[in-house]
């Protein structure tokens, strides 16, 4: 499996964006190709019509189903034929109904085992639009398109933290209201469950953050305690609840491998400062294997040639390092073995995480 060559199809986002630039300059290092065999869904009029703007060379190949597809080489599949008014840098509702199909059509074509994992190029959420239906983003769209029940959760990746937010996209002023200990357990229980089957780490232990700044507030005794209270009785390890200004300014992210922020600005935004490489987003607790790259349209740097593309590149090494743990986790236990003993549950660690850090100077 080690050697296998992973199918990765990458929709194009908003033909608007930067999403061309982004995928052209990461397969101009030819490394890319030694490790996965990428399919475009999108449109070879507008990609070249990329090209041409950004002086770029694209060399991509034109396929017409994905069996088509061919290793060492950027296929890309034509999703439409119309044509599509390019307006670098401008949403449009063009521009979004073409993300919409290059969307759709990989859809479809996970449904048929066609590719192993999915990397969306960055879409505006406001400019695309379906009759009877609010879209409110990709991780919610591939829920509805192909969640099979499951809840999209948005886990955020940099190089030393794992960040879930309960309240997802609550407003700030709604984010009390919201919290409930049955949704706090159901997000650690599934940040949980997905670092141990997707980043192939056993027992992975979470912080979880307080709402206030004092680790004793009403939300803090009366919903956060009790919900880890009742996660540690299910065996998920958490630990907490920790306040913001504690949790990160003492380093506690080091000893942790999944962190859960009750709102985004708690945390993300703490997350991405500290970064020191591109941050990815994983769309977690889905049958399918999806990610992005955490950069945005950015229509202001459209056609310019200013994109960095290690953001999309870091997003295709995580989807392809998520795909072999998820195979390495599921193959056991397709043909499991009886168990032998009664595995005693160890309490060392809970005890070990409740005494205080030393402050470092």
């Amino acid at each position: 499996m080690e050697n296998k060559k992973i199918r990765v199809a990458l929709t194009h986002g908003d033909t608007n964006g930067i999403g061309y630039e982004l995928i052209f300059k990461a397969f101009a290092e030819p490394e890319m190709f030694e490790f996965c065999t990428p399919v475009i869904y999108g449109s070879p009029k507008i990609a070249a019509y990329h090209c041409k703007a950004l002086d770029i060379q694209g060399n991509f190949s034109i396929i017409n189903t994905i069996g088509e597809a061919a290793d060492n080489r950027l296929n890309l599949l034509t999703c439409f034929d119309e044509e599509v008014k390019v307006d670098l840098g401008t949403p449009t509702a063009e521009s979004g109904a073409a993300a919409l199909k290059a969307l759709d059509k990989a859809m479809t074509d996970y449904r048929d085992d066609a590719y192993d994992v999915l990397v969306n190029c960055p879409v505006d959420n406001s400019n695309i639009h379906i009759e009877g239906y609010t879209f409110g983003g990709i991780s919610k769209y591939i829920e509805t398109c192909l969640g099979e029940g499951n809840k999209a959760a948005t886990l955020y990746l940099s190089d030393n933290m794992r960040m879930m937010v309960v309240a997802e996209e609550a407003s700030l002023k709604d984010v009390s209201s919201l919290l409930t200990k049955e949704l706090i357990e159901e997000k650690a229980t599934i940040l949980f469950n997905t670092i141990r089957r997707d980043f192939n780490i056993s027992n992975p232990r979470v912080a979880i953050l307080a709402l206030n700044p004092t680790e004793q507030g009403n939300e803090e005794k009366e919903i956060i305690a009790p919900a880890i209270s009742n996660l540690a009785e299910k065996g998920v390890q958490a630990f907490g609840p920790y306040t913001a200004e504690t949790f990160f300014e003492n380093r506690y992210y080091d000893e942790f491998d999944g962190i859960l922020a009750m709102h985004y600005d708690q945390g993300v935004p703490l997350l991405k400062t500290l970064a020191t490489e591109s941050v990815v987003k994983f769309n977690a607790n889905l049958p399918i294997i999806s990610t992005e790259p955490d950069c945005h349209v950015r229509f202001n740097t459209t056609g310019k040639c200013l994109v960095d593309a290690n953001s999309l590149r870091h997003a295709i090494y995580t989807a392809i390092d998520i795909y072999r743990n998820r195979m390495n986790f599921d193959e056991p236990l397709q043909n499991p073995l009886p168990k032998l003993y009664h595995e005693k549950h160890d309490d060392g660690e809970k005890v070990r995480f409740t005494i205080p850090k030393k402050k470092h100077e």
